[in-house]
C-alpha cells in the first residue's frame, strides 16, 4: 500500500542537491537501505537493529556525516525532521513523499543563505554573493505559490540545484531542466518579472 511507504531525504553536501529516496515499511525492516546522490559524493545510510533505527546522514549543513538514533514509530509512522548537531539546523527529513520535499526545499533555500551569508566578504561561494541570497529569497516566493513552479509536461515534481552563478530547476518526472541565471542585477529583476516559472519539459 502507498501508505506503506516511507519517503526519507537530504541535501548532498558535495553538490548541494536535494536527494530523495521512498522505500517500504517491510524493506526497511527488512534489510539495511542506501540512498545515494546521482553525483556519486554521498550516501544516506540506515539501519534496524530489532529495536531502533540507525540513520548515517551526510550533512548539506557542516559537510559531516551524522549517526542518529530513530525509534520505530519515529521511522515508519510520524513525520520525522533530524538535525545536524552543530547548527541545529534540519538536514533530514522522513514522512510522505509531499512533506519531505516541502521541507526539504525549505532547507535547501536556508542552507544556501546561509553560505552566501557566510561567504560574504570571503572567498565567493557565487558569483555575487548577494544577488544570490536575493534570488533564493525571490524563488523562494515564487516556489509558494499555487502552481509557482511546474514542469510543461504537467508535472509539479522538481528538484533543485544551485551552482555558482544559476540556480537549476529539474523535472522529476520527464527530467527537462531550466537553468536561471543568477549572477547580476538584470537576472534578479528578470525573476522578479515572473510569478510562476514553468520548466520546458516534455508535453
Amino acid at each position: 500500500m502507498a501508505d506503506d511507504m516511507r519517503t526519507l531525504g537530504y541535501i548532498c553536501p558535495k553538490c548541494g542537491a536535494q536527494v530523495m529516496g521512498a522505500r517500504s515499511a517491510f524493506a526497511l525492516e527488512a534489510s539495511d537501505a542506501e540512498i545515494e546522490c546521482s553525483c556519486g559524493g554521498s550516501v544516506l545510510r540506515t539501519n534496524y537493529d530489532g529495536q531502533n533505527y540507525h540513520i548515517l546522514v551526510p550533512c548539506g549543513v557542516c559537510g559531516q556525516t551524522h549517526e542518529a538514533v530513530c525509534p520505530p514509530e519515529r521511522m515508519l509512522h510520524a513525520a520525522t525532521a533530524l538535525s545536524c548537531p552543530d547548527s541545529r539546523q534540519f538536514c533530514c527529513f522522513i514522512g510522505d513523499e509531499g512533506t519531505v520535499e516541502h521541507h526539504l526545499r525549505e532547507a535547501s533555500f536556508a542552507i544556501s543563505k546561509e553560505k552566501a551569508q557566510e561567504n560574504s566578504g570571503e572567498a565567493e561561494a557565487f558569483t555575487d554573493n548577494v544577488i544570490m541570497y536575493e534570488f533564493l529569497s525571490e524563488l523562494k516566493d515564487i516556489a509558494a505559490r499555487p502552481n509557482g513552479i511546474t514542469c510543461s509536461c504537467g508535472s509539479h515534481d522538481y528538484s533543485m540545484e544551485i551552482r555558482r552563478d544559476a540556480v537549476e530547476l529539474t523535472c522529476r518526472d520527464c527530467g527537462a531542466r531550466l537553468r536561471l541565471s543568477a549572477a547580476t542585477d538584470r537576472d534578479l529583476d528578470d525573476l522578479c518579472c515572473h510569478m510562476k516559472l514553468v520548466i520546458p519539459g516534455g508535453k
